[in-house]
Order: C-alpha cells, then sequence, then structure tokens
C-alpha cells in the first residue's frame, strides 16, 4: 500500500505560506498592506543586522521599538522573527536553518525551537487531506491562504456544500487550473472583500477579542425578522455583520450564486 505524502500546510508549496501561528494576523491592524510593510522591513533588517546568535536580542529590541506591537488577542505571542522567505511569496521563520546556511537559531524565539518545529494547527486535525489538497491548489497567495487555512468552519462548510451539489468530494486535481478554480477562488476571496464585514476593529472571523479573553460573535436574527441563515457558519467566518434583512438576502444570494455557478461547471465537464 503506497504511503499517503505528509502534507505541510505552514509551507505547502513554492508559492505560499502560512504564519499565522506565529500571530501573523493577530496585530491590531492585519490588513495587507501595513503585514506588507512590516515584514519588508523586519526582513530586510535581519539581514543587515543579524550575523549570528548574539545579534538576536538587539535585533528583537529594534522591532519591538520600531513596529507598533498593538494585538487583538494579548495571550497569543507575535514573533518579531517572522519575515518574508522569497521575494514577498512566502512568510517563516528567518531563524530557521534553511535561512542560515543550516545554522538553527529557533530556540532564540519565544516559542523555542522544539514547539515550533513540532506544532500542528487545529487545521492539521479537522481539514481533511482532500480539502487541504484543495485548498492549496485554490489559493496561491500568502496573505488569502493564511485566512483561510485557519478557518476550519469557512473550509469545512464550502467543501461540504459543493459537494453536496455534484454528489461528490470533487478531486483535488479539479482545483489546480481552470474555471472550478477560479469560481472555488472567488469564494474564499470574501475573506478578503466580504462588503458586510463588521467595522470593528477587534473582530476576527467569528470571534471578538476582549483583551485576553475570545468569544464568538454570534449574528442575532431576531431584529432581522428572520431565522438562522442557512449560511451562518460563513457568515460568522466572514465577520458578517447585516443591518437589515435586505443585506442578508444579498450575502445569501452571492454565496448560493458561487455555489450554483460551481456545480453547473461542474456538470458541465463531467
Amino acid at each position: 500500500m503506497k504511503e499517503e505524502k505528509f502534507i505541510h500546510l505552514c509551507q505547502p508549496d513554492d508559492g505560499k505560506s502560512c504564519g499565522a501561528c506565529c500571530g501573523l494576523y493577530n496585530y491590531a491592524d492585519s490588513t495587507r498592506s501595513v503585514l506588507v510593510e512590516r515584514l519588508q522591513r523586519r526582513t530586510e533588517l535581519f539581514r543587515e543586522t543579524v550575523r549570528g546568535r548574539d545579534d538576536l536580542i538587539i535585533f528583537s529590541e529594534m522591532i519591538k521599538e520600531r513596529e507598533d506591537q498593538t494585538k487583538l488577542y494579548e495571550v497569543i505571542y507575535c514573533c518579531e522573527y517572522l519575515g518574508f522567505l522569497d521575494n514577498g511569496k512566502k512568510v517563516g521563520c528567518l531563524l530557521h536553518p534553511l535561512q542560515n546556511g543550516g545554522v538553527d537559531m529557533r530556540d532564540a524565539s519565544f516559542y523555542g525551537k522544539e514547539l515550533c518545529d513540532g506544532h500542528f494547527c487545529p487545521s492539521y486535525h479537522y481539514i481533511s487531506r482532500e480539502e487541504k489538497l484543495s485548498l492549496i491548489n485554490i489559493i496561491d497567495d500568502w496573505y488569502l491562504y493564511g485566512l483561510c487555512v485557519t478557518d476550519i468552519d469557512l473550509v469545512k462548510e464550502y467543501f461540504r456544500i459543493i459537494s453536496e451539489g455534484v454528489g461528490e468530494m470533487p478531486s483535488p486535481d479539479e482545483f489546480k487550473e481552470g474555471s472550478l478554480k477560479d469560481v472555488a477562488l472567488r469564494f474564499f476571496s470574501f475573506k478578503i472583500s466580504w462588503p458586510f464585514r463588521s467595522p470593528a476593529t477587534n473582530r476576527f472571523g467569528k470571534y471578538y477579542f476582549d483583551g485576553s479573553q475570545y468569544m464568538i460573535k454570534h449574528i442575532d436574527y431576531e431584529p432581522l425578522g428572520c431565522e438562522e441563515s442557512r449560511f451562518n457558519r460563513i457568515f460568522l467566518s466572514l465577520t458578517s455583520e447585516f443591518k437589515d434583512v435586505g443585506e442578508l438576502r444579498k450575502a445569501e444570494e452571492m454565496i448560493q450564486g458561487n455555489i450554483d455557478e460551481f456545480v453547473r461547471l461542474y456538470s458541465e465537464s463531467s
């Protein structure tokens, strides 16, 4: 029996990666432009100043002095050694031996070498192999990939609904290129472009933060005069807030329209 290849969600391929466990999206301002600027400056400073372990303390102090350290969730550490690995295409550990001629300096980090090397986020355990491979094929951008691969509800709900629509879980190969990939990518891009996103600065997906605590921000459907939406889990993942039932119906139409398009294209290609 052929052994299945391990799927490395943190660094799945040469075109993207995820730095969520290092606190990448835990900064109060985690918009793409702000994170790109933060990571670029940090990476340049590391390359200019760090020649060995003895330089790491000074580098850490410089980063903490120069960067805004305001967080969403205080108890999640934002690692100052997270930077760009490949001209802005991938994020990752600047202390990793692959970045330093074989020298492993991860012991200098807050979590240490053993935890950084052996940690697996919940997505490793709860997202199926087919879902992982499909998502990796769909998204080629580090920023969007990190937001989506860590959002278990968003990933599993989308693949559940389209699988029900076509009568099977599409093969991950279906998402490598072409119209099916494009449609799925438009859905996951809602994570960034969703027009009904709450303006609250302490929101991240379905969670809202209050210092050291985080809670689920449920949608109150009663004031909207309707029952819970069939897309409730997706709406929570997209940090949704609806002013009235008209906005809710429009949001449902957007999600359903994407699903319908996928099912139609899949049926035509079968």
